[in-house]
């Protein structure tokens, strides 16, 4: 986390509580948050959802938030406008400069000390896409992705060094990764050229990874995908993006679901959909009928007097889920024979003759 972030941001904001909320009301605020905009379950709010993260990260850790307030205190709120009593033209911003360190680059800069070591960095996120039928966006499914990944290197397991030797602290900054210099009244922190910010100098590089301490493989995972995923949902699986910096942990990868359609399915939900075409006998007299179900057919009882267009439920038998289950909606259509023999014809006719009234006759009413 960069210290423009610690001036810049508005962790209280974020959470939604007051700057002087006890360590619990943050913690419940955070809780709250975090249920309702977890991407798993709420697709499309993964900016809001790291939003939220780093803001509690920060105000739940009692050193780091004192040194959020005292940051925010010191360059103004948001660290919009100047630093108080500066000389003119002196931007808070001229502050970071290109630097990357945390608040100790700014505090040990401004008041003549040294920044903080350069410790582990966790690595970055990857994203990925991934196709599945329907059947197994609604079941779960075990899928090989392939990818190529960055991960610690094999031959010097991630400390750039070549086997037999190990980083030393660089002599330029003392390992901090800054150095400070003066700039009128106050002493500036910027990384150090020596370490390119690292803290750390090594003189025989890894002939593996060229002293980064990572290599770029092709490989492959397999991930199991969870039963119920829909389009567009976006499952993340923690250690399996890019590996970390100096010791670190590694990254997430977000795995984003797209579903292929099914024939004759559709989802609402956990719920499953299907319309069945149904004959003008069975919903007039009544009858079973067979219907599909991602497992076996079951049997569905019309009732006589049916509507075509009417829906149906059949409990338990749509997407499974640890907290219940789906049901699948069956919605019955009554088939009109495009073509008709002489004998269903006359049938037909000796039924219309036979039944009374005028279906429409209600319609009419608004005409007159």
């Amino acid at each position: 986390m960069s210290a423009r972030d610690f001036v810049e941001k508005d962790y209280y904001k974020a959470l939604g509580v007051p700057k002087d909320a006890p360590a619990a009301d943050v913690k419940k605020a955070y809780r709250k948050l975090a249920k309702n905009l977890h991407p798993d379950t709420n697709p499309g709010s993964e900016d809001r959802f790291k939003e939220v993260s780093e803001a509690y990260d920060v105000l739940s850790d009692t050193t780091k938030r004192k040194e959020y307030d005292e940051a925010r205190l010191l360059f103004g709120k948001g660290g919009a406008g100047r630093f108080a009593g500066a000389p003119s033209g002196f931007d808070v911003n001229d502050l970071f400069g290109g630097g990357s360190g945390g608040l100790g680059d700014v505090f040990g800069g401004l008041f003549g000390g040294r920044g903080r070591p350069a410790g582990p960095r966790r690595g970055g996120d990857l994203e990925t896409d991934v196709t599945l039928s329907f059947v197994d966006a609604v079941r779960g499914a075990a899928v090989p992705l392939h990818l190529s990944m960055s991960g610690a290197c094999e031959t010097c397991h991630g400390n750039g060094a070549a086997p037999g030797t190990v980083p030393k602290a660089c002599g330029v900054c003392g390992g901090a990764g800054t150095t400070s210099h003066n700039q009128g009244s106050f002493a500036l922190a910027e990384p150090c050229r020596a370490c390119r910010g690292t803290g750390r100098i090594i003189e025989t590089p890894c002939p593996g990874c060229r002293g980064t301490g990572a290599t770029t493989k092709d490989r492959t995972l397999t991930v199991r995908i969870p039963a119920g995923v829909d389009e567009g949902s976006l499952v993340r699986l923690t250690g399996r993006g890019t590996a970390g910096e100096r010791g670190g942990p590694a990254g997430d990868l977000l795995v984003r679901v797209h579903v292929t359609p099914h024939r004759f399915f559709g989802r609402r939900g956990d719920d499953l959909t299907i319309t069945v075409p149904v004959t003008f006998p069975e919903v007039a007299l009544g009858a079973q009928i067979e219907v599909p179900t991602l497992d076996r057919p079951v049997l569905l009882k019309v009732p006589a007097g049916t509507s075509s267009g009417r829906t149906f439920r059949v409990r338990g038998r749509g997407v499974v889920r640890p907290k219940g289950t789906g049901h699948l909606l069956v919605t019955v259509d009554v088939a009109v024979p495009a073509s008709l023999s002489k004998d269903a014809k006359a049938a037909l006719e000796a039924y219309a003759a036979e039944q009374p009234g005028d279906p429409r006759a209600h319609l009419m009413e608004v005409s007159r």
